[in-house]
């Protein structure tokens, strides 16, 4: 079992930055590909980035691709994700998620989420 806690959410301007975190509890972080999801008002989940055990493998979603870049610390069992040049479509929650396979599959566990506010 694996446990997800997202912070660094907040209310920026368009333009603006924020750097998401998602610490992970247990042993096997460096063990386990992450992801970053987010779900705005009346729309379903979508994906947003995700990388591999040690960080040699990350996709983007092409609506964030050069703009936000994910991140680990295994020594730290933390997940970061940078999200800059951020646009009022970027406001949602965001959700840390962890694949007990690799990041082409779904994920299995899931933090409470981060909400996420870009005003114009």
């Amino acid at each position: 079992q694996v446990q997800l806690v997202e912070s660094g959410g907040g209310l920026v301007q368009a333009g603006g930055s924020l750097r998401l975190s998602c610490a992970a509890s247990g042993s096997t972080f460096s063990r386990t590909a992450m992801g970053w999801f987010r779900q705005a008002p009346g729309k379903e989940r979508e994906f947003v980035a995700a990388i591999s055990r040690i960080g040699i493998i990350t996709n983007y979603a092409d609506s964030v691709k050069g703009r936000f870049t994910i991140s680990r610390a295994n020594a730290k069992n933390t997940l970061y994700l940078q999200m800059n040049s951020l646009k009022p479509e970027d406001t949602a929650v965001y959700y840390c998620a962890a694949y007990r396979d690799s990041i082409g599959s779904k994920p299995d566990y899931w933090g409470q989420g981060t909400q996420v506010t870009v005003s114009s």
